[in-house]
C-alpha cells in the first residue's frame, strides 16, 4: 500500500539521519505535493544526506549536480551536439532530465546558472534552440545550500526562491543526539547507498493524486488568505506574497495532513508549514530575519 510504503520511508530518513526529523518530514511534504524543496544551514549538518537518502528510496532516476561558479546552463538542462558525419544535430540530455535532481550547494553558481533552472522547475519543461522538451514525472529538485554569509556564494534570485515550495532549515544537532550519529557510524552506519526502492513511483504517483483530492474547507481557506495578507501588511508591500506562495501554502498543507495520516486539512496542518512556505519569500535586504514576521503572523491571525 502507498501509504505503508510512505510511512517506512518516514522512519528509515529518521532512523538513518539523526536529528532531522523536522526537516525528513518537511522534505517529504514537498515530495507529495509535486513540488520543490530548498535545504539551507551551515556545511557538514546532513543536508546533502539527507536529500540523497530521499532519492535513492524512490524508484526513478537520480541525478546529482554539484554547483560551482564556473557551471554553466548547458550543464543543467543539456546540449544539442553536432555530428558533422551526418550532419546533424543530437541532443545531449543535461541531469535535469531525470525524476529527482539534487542541486548540491546550489547559490555557489552565478545568478545566470541559477536561472536555468527557472523553467524546468515551474513547467516541467526546457526549451533549446527552440524546441520543447518535457521532463520525467514526476520530476522533483532538492536544492542545498550554505549560510549566505559563507564565502564564495551567490544570492539566489527572487524568481528562483519563489518556484520552492519549501525552504528547510537544518541546524546543527542536540549534543546528545551528536553522540548517537558518533556511535552510529562507529558501527558502520547506514548510509543513503543502503536505502532501496522503498516508495516506488507508481505509489509515489497515486499518494500525489490523493494529495490534490484531499479535502479544504472554505473557512480553512479563508484562514490561509489571512495569514498572507497579514503577512503582507506587516512586511508592508503588496507584493511580498505572490499568489504562488499562497498557493504554495495550500499545496503543502494537504500534503502535511496525508503524511500526518488525515483526511482533510486542519489549521495545525496549515500553522505547521506556514513558516517553512514563507520564510525564503520574504529574505530581502530590508528583512534579512523574517521569523519574527511570521511568529508575529501566526500569533495574530485568528485561527477558525
Amino acid at each position: 500500500m502507498p501509504h505503508d510504503s510512505l510511512q517506512t520511508l518516514r522512519t528509515k530518513l529518521n532512523s538513518t539521519i539523526l536529528g532531522s526529523e523536522q526537516a525528513a518530514d518537511l522534505l517529504l511534504t514537498a515530495l507529495l505535493a509535486r513540488g520543490h524543496a530548498l535545504v539551507t544551514g551551515p556545511p557538514g549538518i546532513g543536508k546533502t544526506s539527507l536529500a540523497s537518502a530521499l532519492a535513492v528510496s524512490l524508484g526513478g532516476s537520480f541525478k546529482r549536480l554539484q554547483f560551482t561558479p564556473d557551471l554553466l546552463p548547458s550543464d543543467i538542462i543539456g546540449y544539442n551536439l553536432y555530428r558533422q558525419q551526418d550532419g546533424d544535430f543530437d541532443f545531449i540530455a543535461g541531469p535535469v532530465f531525470s525524476n529527482l535532481l539534487l542541486a548540491d550547494e546550489i547559490n555557489r553558481a552565478s545568478p545566470r546558472t541559477q536561472s536555468a533552472l527557472l523553467e524546468s522547475m515551474n513547467e516541467r519543461q526546457v526549451s533549446i534552440d527552440g524546441e520543447t522538451k518535457p521532463l520525467p514525472i514526476p520530476f522533483l529538485v532538492v536544492a542545498t545550500q550554505n549560510d549566505t554569509s559563507s564565502t564564495g556564494t551567490f544570492p539566489l534570485p527572487e524568481p528562483q526562491l519563489d518556484r520552492f515550495l519549501l525552504s528547510i532549515p537544518m541546524t546543527l544537532p542536540s549534543e546528545e543526539t551528536q553522540l548517537d550519529i558518533l556511535k552510529l557510524h562507529s558501527n558502520g552506519a547506514a548510509n543513503a547507498k543502503d536505502f532501496t526502492s522503498i516508495l516506488p513511483l507508481e505509489e509515489l504517483i497515486i499518494l500525489q493524486e490523493n494529495v490534490a483530492a484531499l479535502s479544504i474547507s472554505d473557512t480553512l481557506q479563508r484562514y490561509l488568505l489571512a495569514l498572507c495578507q497579514s503577512t503582507r501588511s506587516l512586511v508592508g508591500q503588496d507584493h511580498a506574497v505572490s499568489v504562488r506562495g499562497t498557493l504554495a501554502l495550500q499545496a503543502a498543507a494537504k500534503s502535511y495532513a496525508l503524511l500526518d495520516g488525515q483526511s482533510a486539512v486542519h489549521p495545525d496542518h496549515v500553522q505547521a508549514v506556514f513558516p517553512h512556505v514563507l520564510r525564503h519569500r520574504l529574505l530581502t535586504d530590508d528583512s534579512p530575519d523574517p521569523e519574527p514576521i511570521l511568529n508575529a503572523v501566526l500569533a495574530q491571525t485568528p485561527v477558525p
